[in-house]
C-alpha cells in the first residue's frame, strides 16, 4: 500500500485550489468529482483553513459503508446543496463536519 500526498507550494496554492476546486469553471466541477469520488472510496486526508483563520487536519469519509443511516422526516436522504461547502463524515470525531472547497490546503490518502 503506498500513500499519496498532494501538497502545493504556498504561493501557489490559492490559484491553483481555486482553479481546482473552487467556482463554476469546467476544471473546479472536475475537481469536485474526483475528491468527492475518493472520498466514496476511501478515507482521506485533508487539511483545510477553518473561518477563524485556524488549520483543521480531518480524517474523512463519505463511503457508504463507514457512514451513519440518517433520514430526513420524510425518509429522503439529506444531502448537501451548496456549491461552495461539502459535508462529510470525520471518522475520527465520528460526526458530521464541512469544509469549503476554497479552504483546502492538501488532500492525502492511501492506494491499494
Amino acid at each position: 500500500m503506498s500513500s499519496v500526498r498532494v501538497r502545493l507550494p504556498a504561493p501557489f496554492l490559492k490559484r491553483v485550489i481555486m482553479n481546482v476546486f473552487s467556482g463554476d469553471s469546467k476544471d473546479a466541477e472536475i475537481g469536485r468529482k474526483w475528491l468527492k469520488s475518493a472520498l466514496e472510496k476511501e478515507i482521506v486526508e485533508i487539511v483545510f483553513t477553518k473561518k477563524d483563520g485556524s488549520e483543521r487536519v480531518m480524517k474523512c469519509t463519505l463511503k457508504e459503508d463507514v457512514l451513519p443511516m440518517i433520514r430526513s422526516d420524510d425518509g429522503t436522504s439529506i444531502k448537501s446543496k451548496s456549491k461552495e461547502v461539502l459535508a462529510v463524515w470525520d471518522v475520527e470525531s465520528e460526526g458530521w463536519r464541512s469544509f469549503r472547497w476554497d479552504s483546502i490546503k492538501s488532500v492525502s490518502f492511501s492506494l491499494f
